[in-house]
């Protein structure tokens, strides 16, 4: 990504002056004497940094009446000071309003975008553009720009900063954050250097993730997966999608973003799917499911069609969605297994099902788990494409406080 489009730094100062605010980010409402031990300093040292960051308006303190705490590290337990004498302390946070951000997320047949603050909450409206037979960058970055602006005028118009920056997540590979290479549902042929032309089309310095991997940052940093050592984020709908986060961050490989995933062994008497596999996890898929479906209803149904009758306990549908679930419990549980994170985030369109079908994919994990092992732990998502959006936006506050 060229240096003109670079998502711009918060403040300067040290790596330690970094390390602290993306500690009160992550974990905070935190007190000084908790920061100063995570992260081995002094507390002279913590001091002087949180009165630069304070003073650069990147930090704050909470009364000490408000008793608010934010996770932390699930190995780290905090000392009790000896030099407190009974004083209460105060709590240092991220300042929420300083920055505002917009984050987009571009999918098969639309994009969404949203704004949000320095704490990664959404500050602005939901708005959104169809994608119909032009899926052409251009018309991307176009509908990508109006978007933008829309989000611009609903921060401004609460009274907050301007966006500094916009990060858009895509489903697909990405190098040098900016260089779409392979987009799938996009169907671009050749890679498209889209943060460069969507930082040219709105002004703004843009960044460019792959969705799963900023689905997986905003969780470590502002949800299920803060102060895990190791967190998963699992995703089915269209296709079936895996991230692995290590103390906050993904774990990066070239090719992760080919759907790796996609072809893993979860029931060795499933369905073939249409590179030759049978049973690999293409049958967690939406078209695989409804193709499914449609073998047992004995005509051809959508997808659509499986999932109303799904919410409405069809007994057909019923059995699908406890076969599925449990299919996705193996994948789970085969994530959890090899590369035992303490955490999985279920998410996606098709989430859902997950919701419905619990018992049965706690079976599949359970089957395909050691009897002594721990539980594996996970969070089944609500579906929002906005969601993904957000995310997108706090892959560009992690760059932005560095």
């Amino acid at each position: 990504m060229a240096d003109s489009n670079a998502i711009p730094q918060w403040f300067s100062g040290s790596e330690h002056t970094h390390r602290v605010a993306a500690a009160v980010a992550q974990y905070g409402p935190i007190a000084r004497t908790t920061l100063a031990q995570m992260l081995g300093l002094s507390q002279g040292s913590l001091s002087r940094i949180t009165s630069d960051l304070i003073y650069a308006g990147v930090i704050e303190e909470l009364p000490a009446v408000s008793g608010a705490s934010g996770k932390l590290p699930e190995r780290f337990t905090p000392k009790e000071s000896s030099d407190r004498r009974g004083r209460p302390q105060t709590a240092l946070v991220l300042c929420a309003n300083a920055r505002t951000f917009v984050g987009v997320k571009v999918h098969g047949t639309s994009i969404v975008s949203a704004a949000v603050n320095a704490h990664g909450e959404v500050v602005s409206g939901r708005h959104e553009a169809p994608i119909g037979e032009d899926q052409s960058p251009e018309y991307v970055t176009e509908a990508i720009a109006r978007l933008v602006s829309a989000c611009a005028n609903d921060v401004t118009a609460a009274g907050l900063p301007s966006p500094t920056a916009v990060g858009v997540a895509v489903g697909g590979h990405v190098v040098d954050d900016s260089t779409v290479t392979f987009a799938p549902f996009l169907h671009w042929e050749s890679a498209v250097d889209l943060g460069a032309m969507v930082g040219q089309a709105t002004g703004l310095p843009c960044g460019v993730f792959n969705d799963i991997d900023s689905l997986l940052v905003d969780a470590s940093w502002f949800g299920p997966g803060v102060g895990l050592d190791m967190f998963a984020v699992v995703t089915i709908g269209v296709g079936v999608g895996y991230s692995l986060a290590v103390h906050g961050e993904p774990v990066t490989y070239p090719d992760k973003s080919y759907g790796l995933v996609g072809h893993v062994l979860v029931d060795p008497e499933g369905p073939r799917c249409t590179s030759g596999h049978i049973g690999c996890s293409q049958c967690l898929t939406d078209d695989s499911i409804a193709e499914q479906y449609s073998a047992i209803v004995g005509r051809p149904v959508t997808f659509e069609d499986f999932a109303r009758d799904a919410r409405s306990r069809v007994p057909q549908a019923t059995q699908l969605v406890n076969r599925t679930c449990f299919r996705l419990g193996a994948l789970v549980a085969t994530v959890a297994n090899i590369a035992m994170p303490g955490h999985v985030m279920i998410a996606g369109e098709s989430a859902f099902l997950a919701k419905i079908g619990t018992d049965s994919l706690r079976d599949g994990i359970r089957f395909y788990r050691h009897s002594q092992a721990q539980p594996v732990k996970f969070t089944i998502m609500n579906h929002d494409w906005q969601l993904w959006a957000k995310a997108a936006a706090s892959r560009v506050i992690v760059k932005h406080i560095g």
